[in-house]
């Protein structure tokens, strides 16, 4: 029990230290990153009018803020916007394809099949990548550039080799991967909404 209040007291002190580093990095987002976004928005925008989909795409924490998306594309964001469901689909779902692709052709490959299966010129693929290293997304962005496809990179770090395959990099100023996700689902957040007001509101 004597413990205790050290430890409390070191908690406390994470706990602080945390909520002041994810403020601050999304300050800098507002700061490095708003042209960005806002040109993503016209991007959706563009492809949502003339009647094309998004797809996502990430791996572990990504994957889920892929679905995370594309659930607020298909359902809605805002509950004073009555609408139709926007076309969005992640490309982390569905188990089946994932399994049967990363037996048979290697892991790498398992987003650029689906890409290449799903999608079409005018669609848009958003890649999610904390390090812009990852292979599989890497070989997705390929797939959709020689398909037509435009793509979108939510990256951070120094957006490593993802940087130079898509259209638009919106790269989170952080090496902190906890830091780079919070970055990703709030920009993901803002362009969304700013979509479905713009389309709807």
């Amino acid at each position: 029990m004597s413990n205790l209040p050290i430890t409390l007291l070191y908690r406390n002190k994470f706990i602080t230290e945390s909520l002041k580093a994810s403020s601050e990095i999304k300050l800098r987002i507002l700061e490095k990153c708003s042209a960005e976004i806002s040109r993503a928005i016209d991007i959706l925008l563009d492809a949502m009018r003339d009647g094309y989909k998004v797809m996502l795409c990430g791996n572990g924490g990504s994957a889920a803020d892929a679905q995370h998306l594309a659930a607020e594309f298909i359902i809605r964001l805002s509950p004073r916007i009555k609408r139709k469901g926007l076309p969005a689909i992640a490309l982390t779902t569905d188990t089946s394809i994932l399994t049967a692709g990363a037996n048979d052709f290697g892991y790498d490959s398992i987003f650029a099949r689906s890409v290449e299966a799903l999608g079409r010129k005018g669609d848009v693929l958003i890649g999610i990548s904390t390090s812009g290293a990852s292979e599989s997304i890497n070989l997705a962005f390929q797939k959709a550039h020689e398909m037509g496809v435009t793509t979108i990179g939510f990256l951070g770090k120094d957006g490593g080799r993802s940087k130079d395959l898509v259209d638009l990099a919106i790269i989170m100023p952080s090496n902190d991967t906890q830091r780079i996700q919070e970055g990703h689902i709030t920009i993901g957040h803002i362009i969304f909404q700013e979509v479905e007001d713009e389309l709807f509101g």
